[in-house]
């Protein structure tokens, strides 16, 4: 195993608890405003993290993803994930930058573009986080497409139950993910020639149609943007249950999982790393993060505390899918080294308050896992995504098949 651990935040909002933009410094007015977006990037920028990744839905939010709520008193509203990515990479020089897409309701080929346009903003720091919506609400806002009942408990995690509903869209990002990596893959890389003197920008025949025919969509291309710098930029996938294990097995570049236990975090390891042999991907790195709700203080009574007052505001304790950890950064840093033995390359936390919380990972977290030698002390010189999570650009499937 590396002895260098990947570290990445999540970021919604104002932060992960339901009352974070009610804490002191906050600055809600500045929630839907690019300055903010460009402090919290730059201040992940600041712990030499990998990436961050950008939360984005097609509905208003509410405390229970899957039951639509008329709460005022949370924020509500957000900026599209792509747009944020766009407007904040071109501001960092060695972070990867990663907004989330619903993959049930939108189409590859204009996903498939917008993130090549984040990675060439980005100089090749850009990547992709794939989500399914099986929520009613979430069609009713679309309107495109009729879904039957999810049929599962939608709140059970660590699950190998799965509903013919959830399958079918778990199949459909799959599909999803082949048709955005083919379109980014149908320039090749020396598809544009740009010769002045005889007037060819491009030679045709390095462009490629991709003719992906799957059982929701068909794809024909070319993509209209030439190749991403990084060939192909990261995918990520975020999973509870066996199928979405799969789906990281097959599909994806890096999973991110919600153990709360060692033994919890090496099953799921195992699933994933079954899933990918299945699929004829032993030979390829396929990293498994694991995602922690965090709340850091400056002593582990200064967290409770800070946790009990954003309760209070919530009016009832905070709950999540994945495990939360309150206490210091020491104890935190003790918990990711610990957790690693599992099988886990990386973690992606997710600040309970952003600006807060970000801050003591870059102040306390990082240098402290840096005195253990488990961290980077600087980025690589004009590194990209893939290069920093250690995963080789690939050839071009096209390039390959015409040479």
């Amino acid at each position: 195993m590396s002895s260098t651990l990947h570290l990445a935040v999540a970021l919604d909002g104002a932060g992960w608890h339901p009352a974070a933009w009610r804490a002191a410094n906050l600055r809600p007015a500045d929630l839907f405003g690019a300055d903010y977006w460009l402090d919290l990037v730059r201040t992940a920028e600041r712990g030499l993290l990998d990436f961050v990744t950008i939360e984005d839905s097609l509905t208003v939010q509410s405390d229970d993803p899957f039951v639509p709520d008329s709460r005022t008193d949370r924020v509500r509203g957000r900026l599209d994930a792509v747009e944020i990515a766009a407007r904040v990479a071109p501001a960092t020089v060695g972070l990867g930058v990663i907004p989330t897409a619903v993959t049930t309701h939108t189409e590859p080929f204009h996903l498939s573009k917008a993130v090549a346009t984040v990675d060439y903003v980005s100089t090749g720091r850009a990547g992709l986080r794939v989500q399914v919506a099986a929520q009613p609400h979430v069609n009713t806002n679309v309107g495109r497409r009729e879904l039957a009942p999810l049929g599962i408990d939608p709140n059970a995690v660590d699950s190998d139950e799965t509903s013919p509903l959830e399958a079918d869209l778990f199949d459909e990002a799959a599909d999803y993910v082949e048709a955005v990596r083919r379109l980014w893959d149908s320039w090749e890389d020396d598809a544009e020639i740009r010769d002045v003197p005889t007037g060819r920008f491009i030679d045709r025949h390095k462009v490629h149609y991709v003719d992906f025919e799957g059982s929701r969509f068909s794809v024909k291309g070319p993509s209209i943007t030439p190749r991403p710098p990084q060939g192909q930029p990261p995918v990520l996938a975020l999973a509870h249950r066996r199928r979405g294990y799969e789906l990281i097995g097959t599909s994806a570049d890096v999973g991110l999982v919600t153990p709360h236990s060692t033994e919890e975090a090496a099953r799921i390891v195992t699933a994933i790393v079954d899933a990918a042999s299945a699929a004829g991907r032993s030979g390829e790195t396929v990293h498994v993060f694991a995602d922690l709700v965090i709340v850091l203080g400056d002593t582990d009574q200064d967290a409770r505390d800070r946790l009990a007052r954003l309760d209070e505001l919530a009016g009832s304790p905070l709950r999540s899918d994945a495990q939360i950890y309150v206490g210091t950064a020491a104890g935190l840093a003790d918990l990711l080294v610990e957790r690693r033995e599992a099988g886990l390359t990386g973690f992606r936390l997710r600040p309970a308050v952003a600006p807060v919380d970000l801050e003591r990972i870059a102040n306390d977290l990082v240098p402290e896992l840096q005195r253990r030698g488990v961290f980077r002390t600087e980025y690589p010189e004009r590194t990209t995504l893939r290069a920093l999570l250690g995963l080789a650009r690939p050839a071009n499937r096209y390039a390959l098949a015409s040479s």
